[in-house]
This record gives C-alpha cells, structure tokens and sequence, in this order.
C-alpha cells in the first residue's frame, strides 16, 4: 500500500506517520509538506511545497496511490467564517480533487473533529465548516471517503503539538488519560490509535463513512 499524507508535521499527522512506517503492508509514504523536516526513513519521501491549494507544480508525483490521510486542520479561535473556511473547506477539498483526478481508486480518510455538524446549519463556526468539508468530500469520486471525528487526543512516542497553550494543556493531561479512557472511554483517543485506525480502515473499510471516536478506538487494534 502506498500513502499519500498531508499534515505529516502536526500532531495527528506525525502519529499517522508513525503508524505507516512500522505498518509492513505499508510500501512508501509521501509526506506533503511546507519545510522538509521530516526524519530519514526508507519507506518515507518528503515533496516540499508551499502552497498546497494548487497542486498544479507537482501533480506528477502524487498518481499511484492507495491512499490519502489528510491530517491538515488550524484552530477555529480567534478566525472569522470566512478564513477558517478557506483554510478548512477550500484548501481540502481543493487536495481532494486534485487527488481524485489523479487516483480515482484512492480511499481518502479526512481528520475531521467530534462535534461536527453534517447540516452546515448549527451555531458552531467551526462545526459548520467542517460539516461542509465533509458533505463536500462525499461526493468525490474516490473508492472510499471516510471522516474521522476524533475527540480528545492524547499524544504519545514523544508526539508533541505545535499549538503552545494546547501543548500546555496535553502536558498538564498526560497523567490523568488513564482515568479519562476507564471512565469515558467514547471521548478519548490516541494518536497512535488515529494511525492504526485510519490503516485499518483503508485496509478493511468500514460501514459507514462517519467514524466517531467510539469507532477509531474500536478500528484501532
């Protein structure tokens, strides 16, 4: 299996990596990205790329694939509709088309968030927005188009965020996960849960196209 990942630097998308590369069904990962950052490996390679709305420059590196894990996402604080639109609903659903033109065989997972809002109507921006995306990317002529809606996440294997205060936040966390996952074990995950679940999906598929975070847990052994 060949992985085509965006977002390899953030802190779902290093954990998807991760998973990848000590996945053996995994052939090669090619990571997207704005800064080659990224360590050595034999399975990975980095295309470094600036503005990934128009991935017109380097289409000719990006057919041949099984899968896409778009691991992409900013923070909706402090971001108008309008913004967090075009760097949420825009730029993914501009990667998608790009990539469905180019492997129409494809299974395309998108990280997506717990909360989010299918009828694009609520009160929740970011929910709204993300609910557009997602509506938006099941109508892409791909194999299989599968949204991940993750809640808390907590990093592991010396994952770190690149968002300061959620970083704080995960720190004053980490001693308390193994009572969040006994007592909600719905509402937390793992970035390395979020890996083996998305290879496992690819791999297997899934009934249905919304994977809550009950169900990433449940995909991830």
């Amino acid at each position: 299996m060949k992985v085509v990942l965006f977002g390899a630097t953030g802190m779902v998308g290093q954990g998807a990596l991760r998973e990848c590369l000590l996945d053996p069904d995994v052939e090669s990962v090619l990571a997207v990205v704005r800064n080659a950052s990224l360590p050595e490996h034999d399975k990975l390679r980095e295309v470094v790329h600036q503005d990934v709305s128009d991935l017109a420059a380097i289409e000719d590196r990006l057919s041949g694939y099984d899968a896409c894990f778009f691991c992409l996402g900013v923070s909706s604080v402090g971001m108008k509709e309008e913004a967090y639109q075009r760097v949420t609903y825009d730029l993914t659903v501009s990667v998608a088309k790009t990539l469905a033109k180019l492997n129409p065989t494809m299974t395309f997972i998108y990280v997506s968030g717990a909360g989010t809002d299918s009828t694009e109507r609520g009160r929740s921006m970011w929910a709204r927005v993300k609910g557009r995306t997602e509506n938006a990317l099941l109508q892409m002529p791909f194999k299989a188009v599968f949204l991940f809606r993750p809640a808390y996440i907590q990093p592991l294997h010396g994952i770190r965020t690149k968002t300061r205060w959620y970083g704080a936040a995960y720190a004053l966390m980490r001693p308390l996960y193994p009572l969040w996952k006994m007592l909600f074990p719905n509402y937390v995950t793992t970035t390395e849960c979020l890996g083996r679940a998305m290879l496992s999906v690819t791999k297997r598929g899934f009934p249905r196209p919304v994977l809550e975070n009950r169900d990433i847990n449940r995909m991830c052994g």
